[in-house]
């Protein structure tokens, strides 16, 4: 992704005089190039002046906005309106001596900018000369002689090594692509897959383009993008989607993003393959446990790795974008905040935070991308070219096929475009114009603190040193290196990672693969494509057109002995007591594949809550024992406090950590709540309330910090294991922390009509339903009103429950689901729908003594039988969510009619029994998540026992012992 600094500002006038003078002594040089014509002298000059307005706009808009601002306080502007004042800034800015002015406050402002001019006119002067003595050369390219250049653009990627980029060209006889680097690595990928493809059983779409190659730099054809024309072109390109995951899992790819792949017709067409065998050193110590350590090294050396994948952004400028060649879905990304000017064209302009849409690439077959449909082939075809691969392993074939490799030049991406962009944007702030020492001395420590995390990137100083230069001339650092040969020259003739041949080390590693865990990473990857999470991907129906009834309670201790001793065989253990899981988790901004982090909704805390309660229910006898489980519950915990201990370290050390989530679910409340729930059954080891109290202390901050607000990950989640912990104490602080929290929440409200909603990022005009919207902050708010008297709170609360009325539609006879999304009106979950909405009443109202209560419960329940069954089986989105409400409903006499719980819960196990247990977005992977896994499965089939005591994990805050 190209690193950018600030956003647009309308200020190259100002800049005219910076780059004027090198720009017509390059047309000057241009003079002197055999073989250009004149109109391609002047394509070159443009090309050239475009690319370097753009990079000095993004460098200096923020300097020059502070100037404008100086200007304007001290009276050198003098004209009668803020318009003309900005059109006499200008004016004055685009003068030599303005910028010579600024040598004193600023002075290495003029060095830095002449350094970037100098290289990027240098480079342009490079390619002219390459283009006018290999033009002859590139017929066979565009399938025609080149002719004329009409057009270029410098600057398709971030610049290198001097002002250096890949370059589009538009000429008589087609279009091209430069690169100023060796393009081996393109032609011995290009003919390993065509070897490939005469040992292979199928067809093979794959493409890399065509290419010619000189020792320093090529030129490649372009591909355009191009929508498939039809369904076999559609399933010719997911195939190939897989038959390229299975090659580079072999060959160490990665960094294969959006912008690296093109969809030509039923062709995936990889256009950057330098990130060839990357190497993987094994991950530093994360301080979290050897389990984590260990889960993060084979994440890190999955499938995962290459970026083809969908997977979230954690990047400050990036962070819930999904940047991986099969995702970046169009209408499934979030808007990016990027500083902007505000009020640009007036002297009171400003740089403020813009809201922009994620960038659109051409990495999609179709307008409208069915990955749900087509991941069941991408599965496939991964699994035969694998096996392809395999057997040529087998006959010694393919460790020949891969000496084609050995001499080629190779990148390796030690640290992300995203690291570097944020510390060039510190590095060219006005205030490190005027002082450079100070950040940076900052960005060496921030780099080696990094190295310390990631094991990757560089820490020696040297190298360091030689990153931060780069940065100061407007150059992303790059790491090269021979595949045969490993040891990596940096920039400025800096080096690391010691020599090794990478080919055999990627071989090895793919021999050494769990191909199981790559299947199943594949399977659980898909969800990272979508950010909400109440998303289901097209799925068969799971309900049973038989019910079995005659054996419900044997069938409920076999499922849920079944999924538990899934639950011990498919964890990953640490030697000194740690444990965990890799699987899609949800955060907030998104869902990724990853270790367990220790949320409750689908992290370590969920997995403890559960391990608890199966063994609560084991020992009272409503439930089979299950082997090992009391070890297993022990080894989670030793891994929470490793958790909870880690920031305190961390901040000891002096790191700056973002405060976690506050929420209920994922975030402190739900960490909080869970300490108290096994405390209260005994199974803490007598430090449960303890822990429970500190981890409260961290919820102000949390909540400072959060931006969503709902019961999920935001403050409200937080109110009701507060009110829970002040219970358990009778300490009035956590009372008060909790009654801040609602106070905020009801400052926060926006009005519209008599109901109010909060903004959430997804959705700035509000949302219904319980996990993000108004029911489940309603909720919260009402609880603590109870708990505090606050009228304000009280009122807010019914403000958020007349929103969610006015949502109710007479013709669906459900409520609106404001996510409008395709082809759903209505939703019927815990997370958005009538599941929530019918609980979160129900809870507030347990007696139902309101007949509000009881009507809104029949409601939930109707909808609820009509479309929330027969997806899947989780509790979030699933049968064991619905199951909840409806029981409810069915035992107060609100239930659909002539439904009983006999048959209710029957239709579920049948369900479970005929297809399998399903959390429904992972597809078949095994996902331990209480709320969106199977984890929640169990825990909702023991709390079916009819002499169960467990909470309910769907109203998060009661059922303290």
């Amino acid at each position: 992704m190209t690193a950018s600094d600030t956003g647009a500002s309308n200020f190259d006038a100002s800049l005219g005089c910076q780059l004027l003078p090198a720009v017509e002594e390059l047309a000057a040089r241009l003079e002197r190039v055999t073989g250009l014509s004149s109109g391609e002298r002047d394509t070159v000059v443009t090309a050239t002046r475009d690319s370097l307005y753009a990079v000095l706009s993004r460098k200096l808009t923020r300097l020059l906005v502070l100037e404008l601002n100086a200007a304007r306080v001290t009276g050198r502007l003098t004209g009668t309106d803020a318009e003309q004042r900005w059109a006499q800034f200008l004016e004055l800015s685009s003068r030599r001596d303005f910028w010579d002015g600024l040598a004193g406050p600023y002075p290495t402002l003029l060095p830095r900018v002449e350094t970037i001019v100098r290289n990027r006119c240098t480079a342009s002067l490079r390619f002219a000369e390459r283009w006018a003595a290999d033009r002859a050369s590139l017929a066979a390219l565009c399938g025609n002689p080149p002719g004329e250049l009409r057009s270029l653009g410098f600057g398709a990627g971030d610049s290198h090594c001097g002002g250096q980029t890949v370059s589009l060209l538009h000429c008589d006889g087609g279009r091209l692509v430069y690169k100023p680097r060796s393009l081996a690595i393109d032609v011995a990928l290009r003919d390993f897959v065509a070897e490939l493809a005469g040992h292979h059983d199928g067809p093979l779409t794959l493409r890399v383009p065509s290419v010619v190659m000189r020792e320093e730099h090529g030129w490649a054809e372009f591909v355009p993008h191009r929508y498939a024309s039809d369904g076999e072109e559609l399933l010719a390109f997911y195939r190939g989607i897989g038959h390229w995951l299975a090659i580079m899992r072999l060959l160490g790819g990665s960094d294969l993003h959006a912008e690296n792949l093109i969809a030509h017709g039923g062709s995936p067409v990889i256009v950057d393959c330098e990130t060839l065998f990357t190497p993987k050193p094994p991950p530093n110590p994360s301080g979290l446990g050897e389990a984590l350590d260990r889960a993060a090294g084979l994440v890190s050396g999955t499938v995962l790795s290459i970026g083809l994948l969908p997977g979230r952004g954690e990047g400050l400028g990036w962070r819930g974008v999904d940047s991986s060649a099969v995702g970046m879905l169009p209408g499934q990304q979030p808007r990016l905040r990027q500083p902007g000017v505000v009020k640009a064209g007036t002297d009171e302009a400003r740089i403020g935070a813009t809201q922009v849409e994620a960038p659109v690439s051409q990495n999609h077959p179709s307008p409208e991308p069915a990955l749900a449909r087509y991941w069941p082939e991408v599965l496939a075809s991964f699994g035969e070219m694998t096996e392809t691969l395999r057997r040529l392993d087998t006959r010694g074939r393919l460790r020949p096929m891969l000496e084609r490799f050995e001499p080629c030049r190779i990148r390796v991406v030690t640290r992300t475009t995203e690291v570097y962009s944020e510390l060039a944007r510190m590095l060219w702030h006005p205030v490190s114009l005027h002082k450079e020492a100070p950040p940076r001395q900052r960005a060496k420590e921030l780099l080696a603190k990094m190295a310390v995390n990631v094991s990757t990137a560089p820490s020696d100083p040297a190298v360091i040193e030689a990153e931060v230069e780069e940065l100061l001339v407007g150059d992303i650092p790059i790491f090269t290196t021979r595949a045969s040969e490993g040891r990596l020259e940096g920039p400025r003739g800096t080096s690391w990672l010691a020599p090794r041949n990478l080919v055999d080390a990627s071989l090895e590693h793919w021999r050494a693969a769990d191909f199981k865990l790559e299947r199943n990473v594949i399977q659980s990857a898909l969800v990272s494509a979508y950010i909400n999470d109440g998303w289901r991907p097209d799925e068969v129906p799971r309900r049973p057109e038989q019910v079995r009834v005659d054996s419900v309670e044997r069938s409920r201790r076999r499922v849920v002995a079944r999924i538990m001793s899934d639950l011990a065989s498919t964890s990953i253990r640490g030697k000194d007591g740690t444990v965990t899981w890799i699987a899609p988790i949800f955060r907030p901004t998104g869902w990724s594949v990853q270790p367990l982090e220790q949320d409750l909704y689908g992290g370590t805390s969920g997995v403890a809550l559960l391990l608890g309660a199966y063994l609560r229910e084991a020992a009272a006898g409503r439930a089979d024992p299950v082997d090992g489980l009391e070890d297993l519950l022990a080894a989670t915990l030793r891994t929470l406090d490793l958790a909870e201990a880690r920031p305190a370290l961390q901040r000891s050390k002096g790191v700056k950590l973002r405060p976690q989530a506050p929420g209920g679910y994922i975030g402190l409340g739900s960490q909080l709540w869970t300490r108290l729930v096994l405390a209260g059954w005994g199974l803490d080891r007598g430090d449960g309330v303890a822990r429970a109290v500190a981890l409260a202390e961290g919820i102000p901050e949390a909540a400072a910090a959060d931006d969503i607000h709902d019961v999920l990950s935001g403050k409200a989640g937080a109110i009701g294991p507060l009110l829970a912990l002040a219970r358990k104490t009778g300490d009035a602080r956590h009372l008060r922390m909790a009654s801040e929290l609602g106070d905020t929440l009801c400052d926060l409200a926006k009005q519209k009509g008599d109901g109010v909603y909060w903004v959430h990022q997804s959705w700035p005009e509000g949302v219904g339903g319980f996990a993000h919207g108004v029911t489940g902050i309603g909720w919260a708010l009402t609880r603590l009103a109870r708990a505090t008297g606050s009228p304000r709170h009280a009122q807010t609360a019914r403000a958020a429950f007349a929103f969610e009325e006015a949502l109710f539609d007479e013709g669906e006879q459900n409520w609106l689901d404001l996510r409008l999304l395709e082809g759903l009106k209505t939703a019927a979950a815990w997370c958005h729908g009538s599941v929530g909405i019918g609980l979160a009443h129900a809870d507030l109202d347990p007696a139902l003594e309101n007949p509000h209560t009881r009507l809104m419960l029949r409601r939930a329940a109707a909808a609820t039988w009509r479309q929330g069954l027969g997806w899947n089986h989780c509790a979030c989105h699933g049968d064991l969510g619905a199951w909840e409400v409806l029981d409810r409903a069915i035992a107060a006499g609100e239930g659909p009619e002539g439904l009983t719980r006999e048959h209710l819960l029957g239709t579920v196990l049948t369900s479970i029994e005929e297809h399998g247990p399903s959390c429904g977005m992972a597809r078949d992977a095994f996902v331990p998540g209480l709320l969106p896994g199977l984890g929640g499965v169990v825990y909702q089939l023991l709390r079916a026992h009819p002499e169960n005591d467990l909470p309910s994990i769907l109203t998060v805050g009661g059922g303290i012992p």
